[in-house]
This record gives structure tokens, C-alpha cells and sequence, in this order.
């Protein structure tokens, strides 16, 4: 993925009205309507976030008469996904460490009774 994508992807992301409606989407196809229902803000406000999330790549918009329904494209998610994976495999492998420095610790403890 590219880092422009990732980028667009993160800043999509930030918002929680977006990630709402991602969650939404989620369950299925929505129309504008549905997606506004829950918010507190206008229809145009509502526009403008799915035209975020659509030039993200995340939602697609279909045509079906006068219904637009929208859709969740999930694909830049998995790759934001990935690029965080790296950085939990760093996590968990610093908390390995850390119980074996606690683990070693506990073991002098036990051997050399507690100082105080």
C-alpha cells in the first residue's frame, strides 16, 4: 500500500461520524438517509463525509433507479490493518521481555529473600 493511500486511509479514519458509518455499512448496504438517521447534522454534512470515505476508497456507491445505496469496501481497512500488525508484533514482544525481566526478578527474590 501505498504511503499516500495509508495516509488518505488514517484521515478517514480520525473522524468518528466516518467510523460510525463505516460500522454501520458493515451490516450491509445503506442509503444517505439511513446513514443520517442516527446524527444530529444535515444532510449535506452527511454527504460530505461519505465523499471522504468514498475518495478513501473506503465505501462505494451504487445506482439502483433513484436509490443510491452505499456499500463498504473494505479492502484500504485490511491494508491499515496490516501496517498496524507490525506494530503489535513490536508490543507483544516487548511484554515477552518484560515478564522474563519480572520472571527473573521473582527468582532472586525467592533466592535471596526480599530487601527492604
Amino acid at each position: 500500500m501505498s504511503p499516500d493511500r495509508l495516509n488518505t486511509t488514517f484521515a478517514a479514519l480520525a473522524d468518528p461520524t466516518r467510523r460510525a458509518i463505516l460500522a454501520r455499512l458493515a451490516t450491509g448496504e445503506a442509503s444517505v438517509m439511513e446513514l443520517a438517521e442516527p446524527f444530529a447534522m444535515s444532510l449535506p454534512a452527511i454527504s460530505k463525509h461519505l465523499k471522504v470515505l468514498e475518495r478513501a476508497g473506503l465505501i462505494a456507491r451504487g445506482r439502483e433507479a433513484q436509490w443510491r445505496p452505499c456499500r463498504l469496501e473494505a479492502g484500504p481497512l485490511k491494508d491499515a490493518a496490516d501496517w498496524i500488525e507490525d506494530y503489535r508484533k513490536f508490543w507483544e514482544q516487548s511484554f515477552e521481555r518484560l515478564d522474563d525481566y519480572l520472571r527473573e526478578l521473582q527468582k532472586k527474590e525467592k533466592k535471596y529473600g526480599r530487601k527492604k
